[in-house]
């Protein structure tokens, strides 16, 4: 029996990155991201994006990295067969659209 006064479950990892839109302050290396001059949406850093992390994502035609959920962590970059992924040491967050997009259809749920 539930009397309404238990708090709410303390949002972790993820789940908090999402609703704050911040990146986690631990993370020292720059999120990741994705030239599209280069890419060509095989998707497969899609599926190699830790679900912990859940960073990339379809976007339109575009493969995007949502740099506050990107810790760096590289998983990424050895499956992607033209190199196109790269450090972002100038990353700015990510606009809102993208975050529409995570919202939307997010694969890593």
């Amino acid at each position: 029996m539930t009397t309404g006064t238990e708090a709410a479950p303390r949002k972790t990892g993820r789940q908090l990155r999402i609703e704050t839109r911040e990146r986690n302050p631990v993370w020292k290396n720059p999120p990741l991201m994705i030239d599209m001059d280069e890419c060509i949406n095989c998707d497969a850093c899609l599926r190699a994006c830790p679900k912990p992390l859940g960073a990339i994502f379809n976007h339109s035609i575009d493969v995007i990295i949502i740099p506050e959920l990107c810790s760096a962590c590289d998983k990424c970059l050895p499956v992607c067969p033209v190199d196109c992924i790269h450090p972002d040491p100038d990353w700015k967050p990510a606009p809102d659209e993208w975050w529409e997009t995570q919202a939307e259809d997010d694969p890593y749920v």
